[in-house]
C-alpha cells in the first residue's frame, strides 16, 4: 500500500517522475517512476520507513516543484 507519494510537478509524460514509499506493514520499499506509468521505474527495498523517507529524499533531490500528493490505494507496479 502507498504510504506516501511525491510528484515533481511536470505534466509531459516525458518529464514526469514520482516516488512513493510504499509498505504493507512489515516490508518498506521505494518506488520511483520516471516518464508516468509506461515509463521505467526502479523499487529500491528499504528496512524501515525512515529508511525509506531518507531513500526517498535522495530520489526528489533538491530540485523546486516537487509536490506531496494524497497517496493512491494503488500504484501500476507491482512489488
Amino acid at each position: 500500500m502507498v504510504q506516501r507519494h511525491w510528484w515533481n510537478g511536470s505534466k509531459t509524460a516525458r518529464s514526469r517522475r514520482d516516488v512513493y514509499i510504499r509498505s504493507d506493514g512489515r516490508q518498506w520499499d521505494v518506488l520511483v517512476q520516471i516518464g508516468g506509468t509506461a515509463g521505467r521505474y526502479r523499487v529500491q527495498q528499504c528496512p524501515s520507513g525512515s529508511s525509506a523517507l531518507i531513500v526517498a529524499g535522495a530520489w526528489r533531490g533538491s530540485e523546486p516543484g516537487w509536490q506531496e500528493l494524497a497517496p493512491a490505494t494503488e500504484v501500476a507496479r507491482s512489488r
